[in-house]
């Protein structure tokens, strides 16, 4: 990480002629891609919006970063809501982009609630797309700068289906007819084929990739995987986002300003009927394709916020399947639908999570090994030490010395120049196993402590990170202490 936040210092030193005043690693998504936000120094500001700070990204992937420069510039050209490109390395593989700011649709959708200030800022992405789509398509050269395939055709529609069937059906391990099911796949690929409308698709056009500004104006980021295709796919996309659960009465009616929106840009009426049935079979293929991605990032590569997008996933596409219908029969389609949001594969992938009436408690704490491990004084004895003196120290650097793991400088040399992140997901994993019994069995206390040298820095930080991690998955009851940096007794902090 230390070398990634290097190269893109340079391009921005080289770009803007001086060194950013700080770099800040942003939390890294579901893709290989990584994300950095650069701060001008005071009294300078930075791009064409003027803005204090730009955003850098670093991608192994050069072919797919070409691509979404590419879109970009073209996009920007014609007035578009997206990023204008400040600077791009040599190599291809670090840019800079305009910074709209950390706050996405989906922020205000989750702290707002389902307000009209809310459904306006949907309306407008939604008019924001229209644009996008039509006057986006205006000039694009896809068969150069097209990721994979240029048109979301018979083949793109099948390579999501089948995405779903091996990275998520499969893994159920329940019976059913392959053959029969790759037929239905077939015809229903060849029915949504036959879309009358082909303009620029966004592909992934969701609620967390659309900025809102602090002039309530929307941006679009992340549309690298974008392709001619049909555009009703984007807005299924949006409004059947299984973690924005939005309610069906903003479905319909935010559907229905798009169809007027998307008539009076192209200059025709449209059949709205037909419309709407080639919409639901984008929702329904929209909805597997998420299933697949969870199921791939959850199930095969153990992220554990893939896994527990599961059930919301499932509990929409049954949603949907129970009330709509995509105007084709596909029989062991259907078999193997009923099969996947059945309740007990819902409750299969839903996490265990405590109530006001679970007995556990869970104390967490950090110490340091020259003074004394923590005793536990329930009566029952045993519980987890974890040992963080395999990690490179920060108490070792002179500015970070008198410091502790809650502090800033502390915090980014810990995620960034350390192995951290993976330690911690690896405790994670083994402690959470713990957890989900003792909650389900009615157990009353479990300890969870983390050592090292002087107990000031890295088990102050992980000590920290396991009890929101607890919290946050479990809702459970979390009682932190860090020895050394309080000598209180137990300190009930459930949200450090």
């Amino acid at each position: 990480m230390q070398q990634l936040v290097a190269h893109i210092t340079s391009l921005y030193k080289q770009w803007k002629g001086d060194e950013p005043l700080s770099v800040d690693v942003l939390p890294q998504s579901g893709s290989e891609r990584r994300y950095f936000r650069l701060h001008a120094r005071p009294d300078d500001t930075v791009g064409r919006g003027k803005s204090s700070s730009v955003i850098g990204t670093y991608g192994a992937n050069v072919k797919e970063n070409e691509t979404f420069i590419y879109f970009s510039r073209q996009f920007k050209e014609n007035k578009l809501s997206v990023p204008e490109i400040l600077a791009i390395s040599d190599d291809g593989m670090y840019y800079l982009q305009e910074d709209f700011g950390n706050v996405s649709l989906l922020d205000h959708l989750e702290s707002k609630g389902f307000t009209d200030e809310v459904y306006g800022l949907f309306k407008k992405s939604l008019e924001a797309l229209v644009q996008l789509q039509v006057k986006g398509d205006a000039g694009l050269d896809y068969n150069s700068h097209c990721l994979t395939n240029t048109e979301f055709g018979k083949q793109a529609i099948l390579a999501d289906l089948l995405y779903f069937k091996y990275y998520f059906l499969d893994a159920l391990r329940k019976p059913y007819d392959k053959q029969k099911l790759i037929e239905d796949f077939d015809a229903l690929s060849n029915y949504l084929t036959h879309t009358e409308y082909k303009y620029f698709m966004f592909r992934d056009f969701q609620s967390r990739n659309i900025m809102v500004t602090p002039d309530n104006q929307v941006h679009f980021i992340d549309y690298q995987g974008g392709m001619k295709g049909a555009p009703q796919y984007d807005v299924a996309s949006m409004l059947w986002q299984a973690r924005a659960n939005l309610p069906d009465d903003w479905k319909n009616d935010l559907l229905e300003g798009y169809m007027d929106s998307f008539a009076e840009i192209i200059g025709q009426p449209i059949d709205k009927a037909i419309f709407r049935s080639q919409y639901n079979g984008y929702v329904l293929i929209r909805l597997l394709q998420v299933l697949g991605a969870y199921g791939f990032r959850g199930l095969f590569e153990r992220k554990a916020q893939f896994l527990t997008s599961i059930p919301l996933a499932l509990r929409n596409l049954r949603d949907f399947f129970n009330n709509q219908s995509v105007g084709i029969s596909v029989p062991e389609f259907k078999k193997v639908l009923d099969m996947c949001v059945a309740d007990e594969v819902i409750e299969q992938f839903t996490p265990t999570q405590a109530t006001e009436q679970t007995p556990l408690v869970i104390k967490v704490s950090s110490f340091s090994y020259r003074k004394q491990i923590p005793v536990d004084d329930s009566g029952n004895g045993g519980g987890f030490i974890f040992d963080c003196r395999g990690i490179l120290n920060p108490g070792r650097v002179d500015s970070m010395k008198t410091q502790t793991g809650r502090d800033k400088e502390v915090k980014d040399f810990l995620e960034q120049q350390t192995k951290m992140p993976e330690f911690l997901n690896s405790v994670f994993d083994i402690v959470d196993i713990t957890v989900e019994e003792y909650i389900k069995r009615d157990f009353e206390s479990l300890m969870i402590s983390f050592g090292c040298t002087g107990g000031q820095h890295r088990s102050v930080y992980a000590a920290d990170a396991m009890a929101r991690h607890l919290k946050n998955k479990f809702k459970v009851k979390i009682e932190l202490n860090h020895w050394v940096q309080d000598e209180k007794n137990w300190i009930n902090t459930p949200n450090p």
